[in-house]
């Protein structure tokens, strides 16, 4: 995928909830379907692993449940279903180390001590806590808030929140490093 492409996907899949909202009033949630599936397959194509031709199939279930009922509440489900995903991806990191984090750590950092190992495997658990917390808040809005509220919450406080533990985590992270080099 170009640069151009990728930084549309990701625009797109971030915009989703707000794009769905805008136009529920505007097109039919059948119309709507595609995007869904678009985004889901690119997803598929660009990653190449198993788990997002899997999230791939689910969207595709979603997409197809929103064209034949013609309902958006399939669509809606969406942001839940990347979170169940993300959650299986981490999870299963955790069985079977290294772990999420540590994969991404081990980028910048290819020798990394045995207690970074340990604090990567932590902030994996967290971000599992994270995945079922805002996975159950996506499925909550869902299926019994407005919709204005289902694209307040999955289209701005869910990243607010996703932002928040980043930031939170690279705060911790440069304490846990200072304490290292210094003790």
């Amino acid at each position: 995928m170009s640069r151009i492409g990728a930084a549309i996907f990701v625009a797109l899949s971030v915009a989703y909830p707000l794009v769905v909202y805008w136009a529920m009033g505007r097109f039919e949630p059948r119309w709507l379907a595609v995007l869904l599936l678009v985004l889901a397959v690119l997803r598929a194509i660009a990653t190449r692993q198993a788990i997002w031709l899997v999230a791939a199939a689910g969207a595709a279930i979603l997409a197809a449940l929103a064209t034949a009922f013609n309902e958006a509440l399939p669509l809606k489900l969406y942001p839940a279903l990347i979170n169940a995903v993300m959650l299986v991806v981490f999870a299963t990191s955790l069985v079977f180390p290294p772990s999420a984090v540590e994969r991404i750590a081990r980028m910048t950092e290819p020798d990394l001590p045995p207690a970074g190992v340990a604090y990567t495997r932590r902030v994996t658990q967290v971000w599992c806590g994270f995945f079922v917390f805002n996975g159950a808040l996506a499925l909550v809005t869902a299926l019994w808030m407005s919709d204005r509220a289902w694209a307040l919450y999955n289209g701005l406080i869910a990243y607010a929140l996703i932002g928040l533990l980043f930031g939170a985590e690279w705060l911790v992270r440069q304490r846990v490093k200072a304490g290292y080099r210094h003790g």
